[in-house]
């Protein structure tokens, strides 16, 4: 199998539309609204706090906004990226919304000056696993039911096989849906390789 052929490889998840738990996406754009464009996506690690900013994106961009994204990987200098991220792009408008993936990694003073650097934006929506430095907007939570509706969504075939080893992965890594996906696509690509014949 190759890796893109996996049912569980990133880009294929990426592709998933995110899909509210318990409130629309109209109440989250009024809410929105009443909080003046700057909240916070709340929740722990791997509860789709990410994928919930990508599909906020989407949306912001089809209804004539821009949606500045700030997604930085890794934690070496990561306040240097931050900034070149922002003046990459800067100017800011109303009609822009920052969404920034990660605020947990700013410091006290690296959060003011982000602030102070996004003054003129329209927005800026943040995700992090505490609530604090802006209103909640929603917070992400993982459930089971949550991971079996995911699962019926992305292989709904063997969505009933997989559910057993799904929620032991769901288990062992605390709810965490990230790395359930990762452990379900090194399953997929170890059984798959074990039914290919090997020349000797």
């Amino acid at each position: 199998m190759k890796a893109r052929d996996n049912p569980f490889a990133t880009a294929r998840l990426h592709r998933l539309a995110y899909r509210p738990e318990g409130w629309t996406w109209d109440g989250l754009f009024e809410r929105l609204h009443a909080l003046d464009c700057r909240a916070a996506v709340v929740g722990p690690k791997g509860s789709g706090k990410t994928a919930l900013l990508d599909e906020l994106a989407h949306r912001l961009s089809a209804g004539g906004r821009r949606a500045a994204a700030i997604r930085i990987d890794g934690e070496d200098a990561f306040q240097k990226r931050l900034d070149a991220r922002l003046t990459e792009l800067a100017p800011f408008s109303t009609d822009d919304v920052v969404l920034l993936d990660g605020a947990d990694r700013l410091g006290p003073w690296a959060w003011r000056r982000l602030v102070r650097r996004t003054a003129d934006a329209g927005g800026l929506v943040i995700t992090s696993h505490r609530p604090g430095r802006l209103p909640t907007l929603v917070e992400c939570t993982a459930s089971p039911e949550l991971l079996d509706a995911l699962l019926r969504r992305i292989e709904p075939d063997n969505a009933d096989q997989m559910r057993d080893a799904a929620h032991a992965l769901f288990r062992q890594h605390s709810g965490n849906l990230r790395d359930v996906f990762r452990g379900l696509y090194d399953m997929c690509a170890a059984r798959q390789d074990s039914m290919t014949p090997h020349s000797t």
